[in-house]
């Protein structure tokens, strides 16, 4: 019997020294869940180039993995910040404090995307902004668990501003909405015009979501600049465009630039507002089979064909799961240098990078919006017009304010 009993006991010690060495690889994720939360404006006027479409990429990019990294179930959550900082931040840390979400993701609008940084920050939790466009989040205000992925300000300072500057077109005016992101944007595409040798004949801000432009372009009309600079976005450009239409300003030889466009932007005005105009974008769905094979699954879900954004969300998230999958946990330190190690390679980006700052590195595009005739068929819109290298479409790290990059 002692020696039964000895037996026994020599085999509950050798199943809890298993057990006890088991036990770490599966507590490496935390809640053995990676939660994932789409925080974005599913309402308001940045709905139709984020909102439901990024929670779709998100779930795309989840589905590829078959819901589950290292062992552990990926949870797609989503909610509406309404384009309120403060609504963002709020349900930024009810996710991390009590709904045990990981990532936060997406987060168009700058000043709520700034307040969710200084949250994942604090927090330790990945923040993967593919809506924001302000350059401070991988600047000034970058963080470790911070990557700004798909666009910046600067890059569409870069592309749309040096375009139009290079058609000889050098005295700007600038139509702004009034909070961080067109600030940004305005203050970017200012820096570039005057570096190429251009001037500034002045600016008017407008309140975000406005729908009567006609007083700003009004004055943007009576200032005689070669370009009117709308630096706004979603149904803020959209009505900013169709209104000036109806002033006659392209007609009187005024260009118009759209600073941030989306093709759903486009989709909006149709052809015949949008013919001509020139943008910047991280994505086209019809670029290469890889593309139109991906955007094609999204438009059977979303109804749509995808924004940069929601395609950006998509590249993000699927990065983020692979940086999981390799490092088998969800540590935000061990992620985070994860991410920063392993290429980026996808139909978003071909040999993308991410640098110390959190900036994902990424070939952008110089597109024209196309004429009615040359437009084949539903959301054939763009011609590009030239790939802007990487390195020339966003900052040099060491040169964006972030102590990360020094």
């Amino acid at each position: 019997m002692r020696t039964l009993l000895l037996t026994g006991t020599a085999l509950l010690t050798l199943a809890g020294s298993a057990i006890s060495v088991a036990a770490p690889a599966a507590a490496q994720v935390s809640d053995n869940v990676i939660r994932i939360g789409v925080l974005n404006d599913r309402s308001g006027i940045y709905a139709d180039l984020a909102g439901e479409g990024s929670a779709i990429a998100a779930r795309m990019a989840a589905e590829e993995f078959g819901n589950k990294v290292a062992g552990a179930p990926v949870e797609i959550v989503v909610a509406d910040h309404q384009n309120k900082a403060d609504i963002a931040a709020s349900k930024a840390r009810e996710w991390v404090d009590t709904g045990g979400v990981d990532v936060v993701a997406d987060v168009p609008n700058s000043a709520a995307a700034l307040a969710v940084q200084g949250i994942t920050k604090d927090k330790k939790r990945i923040f993967l902004m593919s809506g924001p466009g302000a350059t401070a989040l991988s600047g000034a205000q970058c963080s470790p668990y911070g990557f700004q992925w798909t666009y910046d300000n600067y890059a569409m300072a870069a592309g749309t501003g040096r375009a139009l500057y290079e058609q000889g077109k050098k005295k700007w005016f600038f139509v702004t909405a009034d909070y961080a992101f067109g600030q940004s944007l305005e203050e970017e595409t200012t820096r570039m015009v005057k570096s190429l040798g251009g001037t500034i004949s002045g600016s008017v801000r407008h309140p975000l979501g406005t729908s009567d432009f006609s007083s700003f372009l009004l004055q943007a009309q009576g200032s005689g600049a070669d370009v009117i600079g709308l630096a706004n976005a979603g149904g803020d450009t959209v009505n900013a465009v169709k209104q000036a239409a109806e002033f006659g300003i392209t007609q009187s030889g005024q260009s118009l630039a759209g600073l941030l466009m989306f093709i759903t932007d486009v989709n909006a005005l149709g052809l015949q507002s949008a013919q001509g105009l020139m943008l910047t974008t991280g994505f086209y769905w019809d670029m290469d089979d890889q593309t139109r094979e991906w955007s094609k699954k999204f438009e059977a879900k979303a109804g749509k064909k995808p924004t940069m954004v929601q395609a950006g969300v998509y590249s993000a998230v699927k990065h983020y799961l692979k940086a999981v999958e390799a490092a088998k946990t969800d540590d935000a330190d061990t992620v985070a240098a994860k991410m920063r190690e392993l290429p980026v390679e996808d139909m978003f980006a071909k040999k993308g990078r991410i640098a110390a700052n959190g900036r994902m590195f990424h070939d952008m595009y110089l597109a024209q919006v196309k004429t009615p005739a040359e437009s084949k068929g539903a959301w054939d819109y763009y011609k590009i017009v030239k790939t802007i290298p990487a390195d020339t479409a966003f900052m040099d790290p060491k040169q964006s304010g972030c102590t990360l990059a020094k």
